[in-house]
């Protein structure tokens, strides 16, 4: 009896060591390719990617089969983060060289408050901000049949058009202070002149839920990559036009006279 135990006792412990190895192993570069073929978007690739053990191969052709396979640079430049957090060893209880999963965050490119879009390329790019100024009658006058009430203001930005032109279907995040969410958020479609781009403001600080106001607004949903970073989505993509975001505390009617601000984008065709 003894003698089997031994015998039992040296065939299964060194299969149970193994075990253990092969699941701290985590994803390679073929989960990677494998996410990417079957159509999972960048973020969901890059929340795995930030939250995962792994152990990617980011010799020169592992490199070359991630960029043949179409994976961004955005997730390969995060594998290679990944890699070297990993080895680290930094954090991790267990006294492997595997550390605990560290939170997601920002995509590259992203480093501080506002509105990005995406370049072909899958690279971020912040949209900069315009300065809204209130202006009286104009549009205002030519919309009095629209339910809009004494008092109420037109935004107006300086120019024709956006200098920051976007393609239809472009995605746009916004990276927020701590204290907003994405709801806080007022997207607007931008009626163009020759010289200048309007939309049809407020009174008290609040779009009116039953007047005109409500008409340039533009509804999205959004989603959450990262603490404080929400991408836009849309049931239809954007149609061509001029278009800005309204960031919490440009929408009362003291900073528009001020000069509130404004993240204003063209889309073309």
């Amino acid at each position: 009896m003894r003698l089997l135990y031994l015998l039992l006792t040296l065939l299964v412990v060194p299969f149970i060591a193994v075990l253990p190895a092969q699941a701290q192993q985590g994803l390679t570069n073929t989960d990677i390719i494998k996410m990417q073929s079957a159509g999972l978007s960048e973020s969901i690739i890059l929340s795995s990617v930030n939250t995962q053990p792994a152990a990617y191969d980011t010799s020169t052709d592992g490199l070359l089969a991630l960029k043949k396979a179409g994976v961004s640079d955005a997730v390969v430049a995060a594998m290679i983060s990944r890699n070297a957090a990993m080895k680290s060893g930094v954090g991790n209880p267990s006294g492997t060289n595997l550390p605990s999963a560290a939170p997601a965050g920002p995509p590259p490119g992203v480093d501080e408050v506002g509105v990005y879009y995406q370049d072909k390329n899958k690279a971020w790019h912040p949209i900069p901000s315009e300065i809204v100024n209130t202006k009286s009658g104009g549009l205002l006058k030519s919309i009095a049949t629209d339910g809009i009430v004494k008092g109420d203001m037109n935004g107006h930005i300086k120019g024709a058009e956006s200098p920051t032109k976007l393609t239809t279907g472009s995605n746009i995040l916004i990276f927020m202070p701590e204290t907003y969410s994405a709801n806080d958020y007022i997207l607007v479609k931008l009626h163009q002149n020759s010289n200048n781009r309007e939309f049809r403001a407020m009174t008290g600080g609040v779009f009116h839920s039953s007047g005109g106001a409500t008409k340039d607004t533009v509804e999205f949903g959004s989603q959450k990559l990262a603490p404080h970073v929400y991408e836009l989505t849309f049931v239809a993509p954007l149609t061509p036009g001029q278009y800005g975001i309204i960031p919490p505390g440009a929408m009362t009617t003291s900073n528009l006279a001020a000069g509130g601000k404004i993240y204003s984008f063209s889309i073309t065709e």
